[in-house]
């Protein structure tokens, strides 16, 4: 409840808040804004070869340049083939945008009227009526240009050019004395070899990564609009939660307000939950200068309910409303939402060096879940369906965290706001992909107003529990050849100032603005890093990133032997379905890894056959190009449950887990486990398992096999281990149940079992290890071990596996059974789209298995399209 002063009685509450509805519908002045999304036009400047883009063409705003060529026919889909390669003279070319648009009498009567552009990528000079307002710099920043002297009234035009980032920007670093190292000098489309990546305040990504392609887009790509005022516009309004705890949140409402010359006004405050009506917070009289003002209200709200993440409590939020008024006039309103939580990112001394967990509402909470990039290539064709989507699919496959990849752009505000619903903690990284940076004070100055911009925006939700300075930038300075390479090229002097440059952005410049701005989520330098603390990316502060399992073609087993405080990222590559590497290849010679389009579609150099090397290591050559894609899920999903379920039986040790990548940004060979279509890879069934609340999670090394549970749930529980022996045509040669005592959020050993004795009881290529873990008399958990690498293995030769599907609701349900162990059962329904609860599992002999489908498609479309794999069935023959 509110916490009032005695003298705010229920009758004067009931008073305020018949006048605040009042207030409400008063007639009023407030600020209003005209959305300038229609009547653009593109054209090239230059590109003298394609007379076809010299001429107008309609413009969708917000857009890129590379999206209106496609919409107008004038190039082919970009993600084709390997088109990417024949469109890169697009990110060379300016580009002219116009439109003509009109002003009533009225709103230019108005004191102001401003024209305010969220996002313009990059380099834009920007003309109304021709006359000069703005030259943009930062794709990153939005800009309020006061329009009044230059507006008349009816038909006005507004005109921007853009610039290309790499043609603007290559005269200025080739007359510095020396050019810093980029991780875009590795792609292609570098003019003359120079990298101006490091020194443009753009999302990384699109200069090309080793996931993604290069698309060097120009465009308006966030939202434009005529916002007119008089007396005063609320510039921001935010909830600063000083304390908050379960027993009382103390909370200050921050409005910056601009007005137009002094003048006094009152401000009602109220609050609510979200579905809930408005409870009053009062009023204040408030004295504001002309200018900008900084006006604070405080707020406390006792017995608060409060923003868990998911698995620890539920997502409550609440409504803050503000009013301004003078007199009865309203002058301006606003809202916010917001959820209230304590975050602590808690890092002490202990046994293993300095503890590093997020603390939310006083609970230790171990983070899982993946890394993020963009969603697309072309950001403005992500919707939020399909945010939605993507963010959905990792909370039903138990994540609790993400971290927003310092390489991309910073999200819209609809991903956030469904992170906030569903529980979904973010890692928010600033837009530092891995470069080093300049040190020049415009630069210095253009990334703060940029932190500024985006922290108010983003500063009141409460899945935001980090904000990160960079990806990588530091762990580059310490361990990356390039770097090495570059710091014995320059003198002494000269890379202590790059250094210095890099202390100044990261330890001071976002560090304070967090501090100032978004107080008390924490801050953190790099990922990984140490603090400072020490050299980066190591196993007993800090975060870590390991790609030795990849990149240096290490064994997976090797994830076992890492015992990092927090991993951030650790990743492996599989191919997308067929129906996704069909989206970019249709001819029979395609479908090879060596060829022309599948190169063009693996970003990382070697990656097709890298796969394939690891692939002979654990199983036997794929019998054909499909075979080769579905044993790649298979390898990328057992990979990566190696180093979940190692990290999440570390705990305390370890207390975050992040595997690379959630998602594509276009159809391509890479580490997502959902691929760019939003189809779930193995990789993602997996992870529903390894990550679930509770887990059975053996672990066999050296000659025994240590049996794990661990819980991430708050309470204890009672359960018991089922273990079995088997051989593979379902013989039982060991039947043991333990009862066990897990205690809230733990990990722990049960019992060990020494492979002598399991070997002495059945043949170790014949057999293997079923461990269930039940609670209440219910099976929350399975998990298997095999004895060998899998091509040792003598496994069943295509098991013949029976299926029943059959309607069952508004749902499908198939029931498949074999009499022989099937390994890495994959269903697939040809180009139909359906919606699995299971896929890519091991289906033991003589146990049936019932999944649910979901999908559009009739019951002998479904039929007739249904096609079972396993293992052994994508071998090619001996």
């Amino acid at each position: 409840m509110l916490s009032r002063p005695p003298f705010f009685s229920s009758f004067s509450v009931s008073i305020f808040l018949l006048l605040f509805s009042s207030l409400c519908t008063a007639a009023t002045s407030e600020p209003s804004s005209q959305a300038l999304n229609t009547g653009w036009q593109f054209r090239a400047l230059g590109a003298t070869d394609k007379p076809d883009v010299q001429q107008w063409h309609p413009a969708q705003v917000p857009g890129v340049v590379h999206t209106d060529l496609l919409r107008n026919n004038l190039i082919p889909d970009p993600f084709d083939r390997d088109n990417e390669f024949r469109l890169q003279w697009i990110g060379l070319t300016d580009w002219e945008y116009q439109t003509t648009f009109q002003v009533d009498s009225a709103s230019v009567g108005h004191e102001h009227v401003d024209l305010v552009f969220d996002g313009l990528d990059t380099f834009a000079d920007v003309y109304l009526n021709d006359q000069a307002i703005l030259h943009a710099d930062n794709m990153f920043r939005n800009w309020r240009i006061p329009a009044k002297p230059l507006l008349k009234p009816g038909p006005n035009t507004l005109r921007i050019v853009f610039h290309s980032a790499i043609t603007k920007m290559i005269p200025y670093v080739k007359s510095l004395p020396y050019i810093l190292p980029s991780i875009s000098t590795y792609n292609f489309g570098n003019e003359e070899n120079i990298a101006t990546a490091p020194y443009t305040r753009k999302a990384p990504y699109q200069y090309g990564w080793d996931w993604g392609p290069r698309f060097m887009t120009e465009g308006i790509w966030q939202p434009v609009r005529v916002e007119t005022w008089d007396a005063l516009r609320i510039d921001n309004f935010h909830i600063h939660q000083r304390k908050v705890s379960s027993e009382v949140a103390g909370l200050t409402a921050e409005l910056d307000i601009e007005a137009s010359k002094p003048t006094t006004a009152s401000l009602a405050m109220a609050h609510g939950e979200m579905s809930g009506t408005q409870t009053a917070d009062g009023t204040q009289t408030v004295q504001l200068d002309a200018g900008m003002n900084h006006v604070s209200f405080p707020i406390r709200i006792a017995a608060p309910k409060l923003w868990y993440p998911v698995g620890y409590g539920p997502q409550n939020r609440y409504r803050f409303s503000a009013v301004i008024r003078s007199g009865r006039d309203v002058l301006a309103r606003t809202e916010s939402k917001t959820g209230l939580r304590s975050v602590e990112l808690r890092r002490v001394p202990d046994q293993w060096g300095k503890s590093f967990e997020f603390v939310v509402n006083g609970i230790e909470v171990y983070s899982k879940g993946a890394d993020v990039i963009p969603f697309d290539s072309f950001p403005n064709r992500v919707t939020p369906q399909i945010h939605r989507k993507i963010l959905q699919d990792a909370r039903d496959a138990h994540m609790n965290m993400v971290r927003e990849w310092g390489g991309g752009y910073y999200e819209s505000d609809d991903f956030y706001d469904i992170c906030d619903e569903l529980g979904i903690m973010v890692w928010q990284e600033f837009a530092f992909g891995g470069d080093m940076i300049p040190g020049d004070v415009a630069f210095q100055e253009n990334v703060r107003r940029e932190a500024i911009d985006q922290i108010r925006r983003l500063r009141d939700h409460p899945s935001i529990v980090v904000w990160c300075g960079n990806n990588e930038v530091e762990t580059g300075w310490y361990h990356w050849g390039n770097r090495q390479d570059f710091k014995e090229s320059i003198s002494p002097e000269a890379r202590d100032r790059v250094w210095q440059d890099y202390i100044i952005m990261f330890a001071d410049i976002l560090k304070s603005t967090v501090a100032q701005y978004t107080d008390p989520v924490p801050y953190w330098p790099s990922s990984p890093s140490a603090n400072f603390e020490e050299v980066p990316d190591n196993q007993h502060n800090g975060d870590m990133h390991y790609w030795q399992v990849w990149h240096a073609q290490a064994p997976a087993s090797d994830y076992t032997l890492q015992f990092p405080r927090f991993m951030t990222e650790y990743g492996f590559q599989s191919f997308p379905e067929m129906r996704t590497i069909r989206t970019f290849a249709n001819k029979p010679e395609d479908f090879d890894i060596h060829s022309i389009v599948m190169q063009a579609h693996q970003k990382n150099k070697g990656g097709n056959e890298r796969i394939l090397t690891y692939m002979l290591r654990e199983y036997r050559q794929p019998k054909d190009f499909e075979s080769f894609v579905y044993l790649s899920q298979v390898q990328q999903a057992e990979i990566i449950k190696i180093g979940a379920e190692h990290f999440r039986r570390d705990r305390p040790r370890t207390m975050g887990g992040l595997y690379w990548q959630l998602n594509d940004c276009w159809p391509v060979a890479s580490w997502a486990s959902i691929d760019y279509y939003g189809r779930w890879k193995a990789l993602h069934y997996y992870a529903r398992r390894f990550y679930d609340d509770v887990l059975v999670s053996p672990f066999m090394h050296e000659d025994k096999v240590d049996v794990y549970v661990v819980s991430d749930k708050l309470q204890p529980l009672s359960g018991t281990i089922h273990t079995r022996l088997l051989d593979f045509s379902g013989k039982i040669v060991l039947d043991e149940a333990k009862d066990i005592q897990i205690p809230a959020q733990s990990s722990a050993i049960y019992f060990t079992l020494n492979k002598a004795d399991l070997a002495a009881k059945a043949d170790p290529e014949r057999s293997f290890l079923v461990f269930d873990l039940e609670v209440g008399g219910k099976r929350i958990s399975r998990n298997l071990i095999f004895f060998d690498v899998t091509h040792n293995l003598d496994l069943p030769v295509a098991p013949k596996v029976e299926t029943t599907l059959n309607k069952t609701g508004a749902a499908y349900t198939l029931t498949l059974q074999s009499a022989q162990l099937a390994r890495g059962a994959y269903v697939s329904f040809g180009d139909f789209d359906v919606e699995s609860s299971d896929n890519y599992f091991d289906l033991l002999p003589g146990e049936s298995v019932t999944i649910t489908l979901k999908s559009s498609a009739t019951l002998d479309q479904l039929k007739g399209a249904m096609k079972v794999v396993s293992l052994t069935e994508a071998y090619a023959a001996k």
